[in-house]
């Protein structure tokens, strides 16, 4: 849900995702580096009422030195094998993040999470990015199942989901404590077969 999470998992006999990942003109998801940190707390620190309806790390954000921290992180368990980053890049600019939370090479799954601007969000950037990833995650690392967890009453995020022929498998209760009070969340799943019967039509 969050996009900031992540643990061990086997990496073996598998392919690193990739660094960059061209969704159209214009439209890129490039890993985040620790030289992009000053412009990503930007991003987090001009969306944080936005943001903070839905994702519970922002208190833990609070200066370009976290974004370091949390950074090389992601570059540590992008090097294990467990996870990407990617800044969302439009004309450039960084206006969101899409990441694979975790990657479970064992059993060939993955999990994805991500968020946009409140400039951008509602024109499908999100739901384009998706695409581009998982497209990337079934045909180049032989990923198998793909799961994206939403808020319950995170309708919008729910939707791209179900945009994405993503089936719901269930609601998990208390999922994530959110500041102040737990939400639960909708667990979407898509397999690899399903994602290309999806996209035959």
């Amino acid at each position: 849900m969050s996009g900031r999470c992540g643990g061990p998992v086997p990496f073996e006999n598998s392919h690193f995702p990739s660094p960059a990942l061209l969704v159209e003109e214009g439209l890129e998801l490039r890993q985040i580096g620790l030289d992009d940190a000053e412009e990503l707390f930007a991003a987090v620190d001009a969306n944080r009422g936005y943001l903070r309806e839905w994702l519970p790390w922002l208190d833990g954000t609070n200066s370009v030195e976290d974004e370091v921290s949390f950074i090389t992180t992601t570059l540590e368990e992008y090097g294990r094998g467990d996870g990407v980053l990617y800044a969302i890049r439009l004309e450039g600019n960084l206006v969101g993040t899409i990441s694979l939370n975790w990657i479970d090479w064992a059993n060939k799954g993955c999990g994805i999470g991500y968020w946009v601007s409140d400039e951008h969000a509602g024109q499908g950037i999100a739901t384009r990015c998706c695409i581009r990833l998982m497209e990337h995650c079934f045909d180049d690392l032989g990923i198998h199942r793909l799961v994206l967890e939403a808020a319950t009453e995170n309708f919008p995020s729910r939707a791209i989901a179900e945009r994405l022929g993503m089936r719901l498998e269930g609601i998990t209760k208390d999922r994530e404590w959110l500041y102040d009070h737990y939400v639960d969340a909708a667990l979407y799943a898509i397999t690899a077969p399903e994602w290309r019967a999806h996209n035959q039509g």
